[in-house]
């Protein structure tokens, strides 16, 4: 099954890229992963973008199949939002001069897809 749920979530990435690309964002990195250790979780931000006013958007895309169990902006959690974080600040430390940024999120529920631009924000 797991390769069955990869598939789903590359095709809904790749969903996601389309439609904002569409909305004039530029593609800057796909699935970017930063290793944690061992015995912890790494953490991956799924696209990272950047606006026509040159903000970098990092994007987290989530699929569900139906609407059960709060959706998928709710399967979003406090500690998947601090992983994504901790990846952007790792994607960052490469920028010699830190630029505007902001975390969105794209749902795909069935065929809707709905783009959340700031849906939460780096509390340092």
């Amino acid at each position: 099954m797991q390769g069955s749920s990869k598939a789903t979530g590359d095709a809904a990435e790749t969903r996601a890229l389309d439609y904002l690309e569409k909305q004039g964002l530029v593609l800057l990195e796909r699935n970017y992963r930063v290793a944690r250790g061992p015995f912890a979780r790494g953490a991956e931000i799924d696209l990272i973008m950047q606006d026509p006013e040159a903000t970098v958007v990092f994007v987290e895309v989530r699929a569900r199949k139906n609407r059960t169990q709060g959706g998928a902006a709710a399967s979003i959690t406090l500690t998947k939002q601090r992983r994504i974080i901790r990846a952007a600040q790792h994607y960052l430390m490469r920028w010699p001069v830190l630029p505007a940024c902001r975390f969105d999120v794209v749902t795909l529920e069935q065929d809707d897809l709905i783009w959340l631009p700031g849906a939460f924000e780096a509390v340092v």
